[in-house]
């Protein structure tokens, strides 16, 4: 019997995140992404990324990307957020625009980490690889074609297939460190 590509495809990915449940060595806080459509976590990598790890895990304590609406969600390449303009849906021509106004202020690209499936990249405006501020993208496939080129500091340890489903406009309820949500 012929399988459906997409029951393979549902296979495939679900097989390559079975090892990936647990927290790899050397990782730093996991991060949960409370969306519409389902939970996301992901490990972050402080060792390779330690101001980018240091930015975003700021941003989530001070609860900056709840709320906001994932502004680019394009199939079988990524999912994006962190643009505080999608919070109003009536200036969604403008999503993807905005973030906090600081800049991280450097690129920390390396050779180690690549944009694999599930992958946790910051995303810059235009070519400026040093302006990368509040926005990243989760890779639905991988995507050899953007290392080198964005800071990877995160993987997708549960939920990808949350990630698969994440469409434009959908709302991201709230972010928080893991170990944090007891105290919620």
């Amino acid at each position: 019997m012929k399988r459906p590509a997409v029951a393979v495809v549902a296979l495939a990915l679900s097989l390559s995140f079975a090892s990936a449940q647990e927290k790899s060595p050397g990782a730093g806080p996991i991060i949960v992404l409370e969306t519409a459509r389902g939970d996301i976590e992901f490990e972050t990598y402080p060792e390779e990324a330690p101001k980018t790890v240091a930015r975003i895990v700021e941003l989530v304590n001070r609860g900056f990307y709840n709320g906001l609406r994932f502004h680019r969600a394009e199939a079988n390449f990524l999912i994006q957020v962190g643009d505080p303009l999608s919070r109003d849906e009536s200036r969604e021509a403008y999503w993807g625009g905005g973030g906090t106004g600081k800049p991280i202020g450097v690129s920390e690209v390396t050779k180690k980490r690549r944009h694999l499936v599930g992958a946790v990249s910051m995303a810059y405006p235009g070519t400026q690889r040093t302006a990368a501020d509040s926005q990243f993208f989760i890779t639905r496939r991988p995507a050899p074609e953007l290392d080198g080129k964005y800071t990877v500091f995160g993987q997708v340890l549960k939920g990808q297939e949350v990630v698969g489903r994440i469409e434009k406009g959908d709302l991201l309820r709230r972010a928080y460190l893991k170990d944090e949500a007891a105290k919620f």
